[in-house]
């Protein structure tokens, strides 16, 4: 018996490469429902499809604007991730209102309707842009993680845990910049990178679920966990994915040029996992981190005081070595990308 198990579940953007992981891992652990909400029917047909005769899987279209179908969606649920998102930072830049529409007021809709269905835990995936944004997208990931944190100090009698976990990049998520490059060499000849020196965290699928899992359970609520990752330079992987798609398409490897296009709108070269202010008083979980907020640091404090406290510093991808070429190949070839 675990904690998802005979438990009623909500994933909020179910639909999505994360959603989708997420489902199938928590089938796991034998829940008695789990409900599947989205706005993209042509997605969650494919979906049902390709996993069908599950029983516990239910699938809901609505938006999380919509507060009167999130809330009703949420009836009877014990446990809610909140994966809805618009996250392509361009698009962000160029329509920052529908991305406060999604990222701020679709957060705010969940709370309430958490707290009027005094659900058991609600779970946020926010980014590692999140930190000292420069774009939209950040920002909008920023102000969701203060709600999150205020919700939990503010819910009067209700149960809820409202917590947030900071993703990087997740290798082959819908999005990726791995299946791009692919396609790119396959169709031009050639990839597009942004700036060669630019620098990521790199999380994998399962990482990314197992976080999501294992926040959920064990938070005490108003925390945001962060995954230890490596780093990855953009240009090492770029020549990973070509030497590795020329090998396995007969593609002269002379043939593929790398070209370098600029930043995009509110693009940066680099990210962090936690501001210097946070990691004075975040703590060292092993293979994560839990940054605390310093508005509520001490019912926090208290609930993880026998835990390390994390080093101050910058954690961010400039400060961090990244992993070598042949590393990446390794990983990339760990999670069947190449």
């Amino acid at each position: 018996m675990g904690y998802y198990t005979d438990k009623n579940i909500l994933i909020i953007g179910g639909t999505g490469s994360i959603g989708r992981g997420l489902a199938k891992e928590l089938l796991t652990q034998k829940p008695n429902v789990i409900r599947i909400f989205s706005r993209d029917e042509y997605k969650q047909f494919i979906m049902e499809k390709e996993l069908d005769h599950i029983s516990q899987f239910r699938y809901l279209i609505g938006d999380v604007r919509d507060y009167d179908r999130v809330e009703r969606a949420m009836n009877g649920i014990d446990i809610v991730f909140n994966l809805a998102a618009m996250k392509h930072v361009p698009s962000c830049e160029y329509n920052p209102t529908e991305a406060i529409k999604t990222n701020v007021q679709g957060m705010e809709n969940v709370i309430k309707a958490a707290v009027y269905n005094n659900v058991d835990s609600v779970l946020f995936t926010s980014s590692d842009k999140a930190i000292n944004p420069t774009n939209t997208y950040g920002a909008t990931k920023l102000l969701a993680e203060k709600l999150v944190q205020a919700a939990n100090f503010s819910k009067g009698k209700v149960r809820t845990r409202f917590t947030a976990v900071r993703f990087g990049n997740v290798m082959g998520s819908r999005g990726s910049v791995i299946p791009l490059f692919k396609k790119q060499i396959i169709e031009r000849g050639n990839i597009t990178v942004t700036d060669k020196n630019m620098t990521r965290f790199m999380m994998t699928l399962y990482q990314a679920v197992s976080l999501i899992i294992d926040a959920a359970e064990k938070s005490h609520g108003g925390e945001a966990f962060v995954l230890k990752m490596p780093v990855i330079r953009l240009f090492d992987l770029a020549e990973v994915v070509i030497e590795e798609t020329c090998k396995k398409l007969h593609i002269d490897l002379s043939s593929v040029n790398v070209e370098n296009i600029g930043l995009r709108a509110g693009e940066r070269k680099f990210e962090e996992l936690m501001t210097y202010e946070e990691s004075q008083i975040a703590y060292d979980l092993g293979s994560m981190y839990a940054v605390i907020p310093n508005t509520y640091t001490d019912e926090l404090n208290g609930y993880y005081k026998s835990e390390k406290k994390v080093k101050a510093g910058s954690y961010n991808s400039s400060d961090t070595v990244p992993i070598t070429k042949e590393e990446v190949r390794r990983l990339l070839s760990s999670e069947n990308l190449i």
